[in-house]
């Protein structure tokens, strides 16, 4: 039987001690703080990353090296005969296609998976991904239906500050003064791809209730024949919050999908370079059953 290897990146919002855990390898993402790289999960925590950010630092996400990337390939290859390799969506970053292109050395060895995801998204593909391999699917049939299951989820985003949209480019100067004088909270969305602006809301409680609507449509839409056979979930994320407010928000949604089991996972440092802390993050996602 093929020997194979789960990885994924930090932009999954695994910690290190859950991959340990989950049985699968770990690529910590790289993040820049006024010119000077710093590694998730290794050198630079939360905390100072958006202790940073308030300080006006430039702070940005960045694609991890090649020798990083393939060198964690070679090592695993050691022990393993095949890798899935599941990093954060082609639509944000640069270092799924970057990947890909170096996983052409490898001769099949080596799986990338494109499936557009996340944060808890990316997280439960790696758990799909567990469960497949341990089901005897090999890379390749694993890399095939996580892709074909791509866009069986649907991500909405809302933020506490507009500063970190306006120095992104994603609003202007004068948008983002007269949204912080109203408190007006855009509700973004990814359906698979980009970053898209959806919906505007007045105040976090209003945007929150706007991301529920949205979710509940799609719950009786896209999503009701995979919540019969109880293969949905429901997740939340966030940057920068107090466990209490966590846990606020998550029964929230408990209560408002009861039936669905609830996973949680900080949004990364990637997703933060662009909101900054306080944003609140809401999904469905397919899951396998089992």
């Amino acid at each position: 039987m093929t020997k194979v290897a789960i990885m994924t990146d930090s932009n999954s919002g695994i910690s290190m001690e859950q991959a340990k855990e989950m049985g699968c390898f770990m690529l910590n993402m790289p993040i820049i703080i006024d010119q000077k790289t710093y590694i998730e999960n290794e050198d630079i925590d939360t905390d100072f990353f958006y202790d940073s950010q308030s300080k006006d630092a430039n702070v940005t996400s960045s694609q991890p090296s090649i020798a990083s990337v393939m060198g964690m390939w070679d090592e695993i290859l050691k022990e393993y005969d095949e890798i899935v390799y599941i990093p954060m969506t082609s639509a944000l970053s640069g270092s799924c296609q970057s990947a890909i292109v170096f996983s052409e050395e490898y001769n099949g060895k080596v799986q990338v998976v494109d499936n557009h995801r996340i944060s808890v998204t990316q997280m439960l593909s790696v758990q799909d991904a567990l469960y497949l391999k341990d089901k005897g699917y090999d890379a390749k049939q694993i890399k095939e239906i996580l892709e074909q299951e791509a866009y069986d989820a649907s991500i909405y985003i809302t933020v506490d500050t507009l500063k970190y949209l306006e120095k992104g480019g994603r609003i202007t100067p004068s948008v983002a003064l007269l949204g912080s004088m109203l408190k007006i909270k855009p509700v973004l969305t990814i359906q698979g791809e980009k970053l898209d602006t959806c919906a505007k809301a007045r105040g976090m409680k209003s945007a929150f209730k706007t991301m529920i609507e949205h979710l509940k449509e799609d719950y009786e839409t896209r999503f009701k024949e995979y919540a019969q056979k109880g293969e949905l979930a429901v997740g939340l994320a966030y940057t920068q919050m107090s466990e209490e407010d966590v846990a606020k928000w998550a029964e929230k949604l408990h209560e408002e999908f009861p039936g669905l089991p609830l996973y949680k996972a900080p949004l990364t440092m990637s997703i933060g370079c662009h909101i900054g802390p306080g944003g609140l993050g809401t999904g469905l996602i397919r899951i396998h059953k089992e």
